[in-house]
């Protein structure tokens, strides 16, 4: 059984200045406030609203798990709450390799419910002062 990747949708989200809190016992941890971000595609589109922010930790090796929160605003004003954890290398540096990443997404618009039934994937690559990710539903 083969797993489809359809199109779901481009998130592009403009790099802020992160806290930085150092080494911890689970390794460098950073947290980043989500900059403006913009959802593009057929199905989802809209723009992110605050709070939303990037938990990172680095380990001592450059491995890089992101724990993102956001709450997005869509064209026709509905509410959609998304998460996902995903890695990267962030060994040679970070953006030099991708951020691989399993968005869930939630709503209680009755537009919007098909959401609450997908797993999404993700791959994120550093595109000057953003991040562009392009997200799929599994099928």
């Amino acid at each position: 059984m083969a797993i489809e990747l359809v199109p779901l949708c481009t998130i592009r989200i403009e790099l802020t200045e992160p806290i930085i809190l150092g080494a911890t016992p689970a390794g460098t941890r950073a947290i980043a406030p989500v900059g403006e971000a913009v959802f593009e595609g057929d199905r989802l589109r809209g723009h992110v609203l605050q709070p939303s922010a990037d938990w990172v930790v680095v380990s001592a090796e450059g491995i890089a798990t992101v724990d993102v929160r956001m709450l997005v605003e869509t064209h026709d004003g509905a509410h959609v709450y998304v998460r996902y954890h995903g890695r990267s290398d962030f060994s040679q540096g970070i953006g030099a390799a991708p951020i691989y990443s399993a968005p869930l997404f939630e709503s209680g618009d009755e537009r919007y419910t098909w959401v609450n039934s997908i797993q999404a994937v993700s791959k994120g690559v550093l595109d000057g002062t953003a991040l562009v990710y392009e997200v799929y539903e599994l099928r």
